[in-house]
This record gives C-alpha cells, structure tokens and sequence, in this order.
C-alpha cells in the first residue's frame, strides 16, 4: 500500500515531527545532553518508521517535496541577506582562513573515498560518490553529479551518492553537538558577544530584542520573496551556461545585492533580525522534510567496502572538526561552535551546520562570528570550490 501525502499534508506532517522531536530531545536528556537539533531527532524517529514499514511490507509513504524546495530556498535567501560586504571586512580573514580549511576538507575527502575503492578493487572514481560530492555536496550535488557519472559509464554512480548523502546527513547532524560541547566543556569556553545596554550586538550592529511589528514582519517576508523571485531568473540564466549549480544560488545572490544596496545608500532597510527568524523557521521545516524523505532502506544496499568507506568519512570529518577546525579557527568558543557547524556541512548541508549551530548556542550563548562565517562559505564558497576539485578528480580518474 502507497500513501501519498500533499502538500499541506507534508508540512503538517513537518510540523509534527518537530515537535515530537523537540519534546523527545526535553524528555531524553542524551539528545540535550549532546545538543542534537530537534528537527534532526524527529525526522530520523520517522524515517526509521518509514524504513520499518516499508521492509515489512505493509506500506510507503511518499511525501511533496514541493514546499521542501521552497523552505530550502527562503532559508538560503536570508542566508544571501547576511552577506554583507561592511560586515566581511570584519570577518574578512577568518573567512579567508575558513574558505581554505573547508578546501582542504574537499580534497581530504576525495583522496580517502578514493584510496579506499582503489583498496577494495572497486573502481576509483566510485570513490568520489563516497567522497565530496555527497558529504560536503549534499542530495542536490549527489543526484546531478552522480547521474552525470552513470551516464559516463561509472555503475551504480547515483545510488551509491544519494546513499552516502542520506548516511551523512544523519551523521552531520549527530556528531557536530557532541564534538562542540567536548571542546566547550574541556577548554572552559563561552559566549564573548557584546551586547550593549540597547540591545545591539557588537559584531553585526544588529539589534537583537526589537519586537516586530506587523509591517516590519511584513516587509522581511516581502523581502525574502523578492529576493527568491528575482534569484529564480539569475538561476535560470546560469543554466543556460550549461554550468550545474545548487537551485538556490541565484536567490542567495540577488539577496546578498539587496542587502549591499541598502548598506550603500541606507535607501531602504533589510529587517536582517527578522528575516533572521523567518529563515530559522524556513531552516526547521526544510530539515523536518528533508529527513522524513529519507529512504535508509538505501543505505542496507551498499557493499560492505562502501559501508567502510562511509565510516571513514565519519572518522575524518570527527578528527578535522575537532583537531583542525577549532585550532586554526582561534581555539575559542566561536572556533567550537564552527567545528560544530563543519560537520554540519561537510557531510550534509548547510542546513545541517545551522542546525547544529542552534542547538550550541541555544544552550551556551551566542555566537556572531561563527553564524557570518559559516552560511556564508557552506552555502556559497564551498559550492563553486567542491565542483571545481570534484571536476578536476574526475578529469584525472577518468
């Protein structure tokens, strides 16, 4: 038996696997004593479910993604609305220095996914589909790169991508909590944010307990619509390259113009604050989705050599995050949280890293820096580097 959910049925059903995480992650003090995001319990509760009925045989469960791409969407466009060029100069260098730790990773993750099907007498470039195409890619590079590979030959290409994105999907959102609350907790670190006594956050200058009114949340959901609108035009120009990039791209980039304009001329505001808030809503739903659409039954597919392969994956992204991220990043509390964050994307989604992000310093304290530097280079930077290198593995494999 099929049940299909609509679109309505599908965010209803996203809502509730958030609460229900969110009460199990109150109730199970292992999810709160290791900050795994409530979206992420939630979701991985119901696609176990999903898994348990469907090898049973008692029935699937097919849910719209339509609403999921649009969450996805207004997240990355307030994503696009914190990139500004007034606030880079601030955060100029240690985006720098992050932008080539997260390139490094790219090219740590390729040279173990290969190494490993080379060990194992598979074909080596097969190694690239365990490697940054689904970790620090995600579903969306694992599904147009991996179908690209299959169609050049490479058997098995698209599954054993989508699979290894579902498996670091989860496990992006598992390791980065307790890897940040370690550091935390064994180097005595917190919160450094200022916040003066009119509430305006040192860093960004934003404000920070405004209350919004109706015609400020209006105009930030306006905002974010406009962005996404003239984003989806960009989008379709840039396919007409030829060039594949994430759907996503162009309403980050109209977003992050309207936000540059508005610092330039002071012509208009932003509501960067809400629009903050609205996206972290968009954040909660797309991730709810993302999981409840996971298909592990997947991951069972995979040989035992791909299985080894997606451990070692775990095991570098735990060691770079916890050795290499937090030490070069400054080896204090921000430097924890985007350790924390680094697993978050460098084996899922930006999403993920946000995800991982709140759950951190929702308990420990606020953390500008790391929210600047991390959306900006997770969903922006490291997209057009992770196909570069991938392009030029894939050239040498071949």
């Amino acid at each position: 038996m099929i049940i299909k959910l609509d679109l309505y049925q599908t965010v209803a059903m996203a809502v509730l696997v958030f609460y229900i995480g969110s009460v199990l992650k109150k109730r199970v003090s292992l999810f709160e004593k290791y900050c795994i995001p409530s979206p992420v319990v939630g979701g991985i509760l119901f696609a176990l479910l999903t898994l348990l009925l469907n090898v049973t045989g008692l029935m699937t469960i097919e849910t719209d993604d339509t609403m999921r791409n649009v969450f996805m969407t207004l997240f990355f466009t307030s994503v696009g609305y914190t990139a500004s060029l007034k606030l880079l100069k601030k955060g100029g260098i240690q985006v720098i220095v992050f932008v080539l730790l997260c390139t490094v990773l790219v090219i740590l993750q390729n040279v173990v996914g290969v190494s490993l099907a080379t060990f194992f007498k598979l074909k080596p470039i097969l190694g690239l589909c365990v490697g940054s195409i689904p970790m620090i890619g995600g579903h969306g590079t694992a599904g147009s790169i991996g179908t690209m590979l299959e169609n050049m030959g490479v058997s098995g290409a698209a599954t054993v991508s989508v699979a290894s994105a579902t498996f670091g999907l989860i496990m992006g959102g598992m390791i980065g909590g307790p890897i940040a609350k370690k550091l935390i907790s064994k180097n005595n670190l917190s919160s450094t944010a200022v916040i003066s006594k009119d509430g305006i956050d040192d860093f960004t200058e934003e404000r920070l307990d405004d209350e919004p009114n109706f015609e400020q949340m209006l105009k930030a959901f306006s905002m974010l619509f406009l962005a996404a609108g003239i984003g989806s035009i960009i989008s379709k120009l840039i396919q007409k390259t030829g060039i594949t990039f994430p759907s996503y791209i162009g309403a980050m980039l109209a977003a992050a113009f309207l936000r540059n304009v508005s610092d330039v001329t002071r012509k208009f505001s932003i509501m960067e604050d809400i629009i903050g808030i609205l996206g972290s809503v968009s954040l909660t739903l797309f991730l709810s989705m993302a999981l409840m659409g996971l298909k592990l039954w997947e991951l069972a597919e995979l040989a035992l050599p791909l299985v080894v392969m997606l451990i070692a994956q775990t095991v570098l992204m735990i060691l770079f995050s916890y050795f290499i991220t937090y030490n070069v990043m400054g080896r204090d509390y921000e430097a924890a949280v985007m350790s924390s964050a680094c697993c978050g994307f460098g084996m899922g989604a930006t999403p993920n890293a946000i995800a991982n992000m709140q759950a951190i310093t929702s308990k420990y304290g606020p953390a500008p820096k790391a929210y600047f530097i991390v959306p900006l280079v997770g969903s922006l930077f490291i997209d057009f580097i992770n196909a570069s290198i991938i392009t030029i593995f894939i050239n040498w494999l071949l």
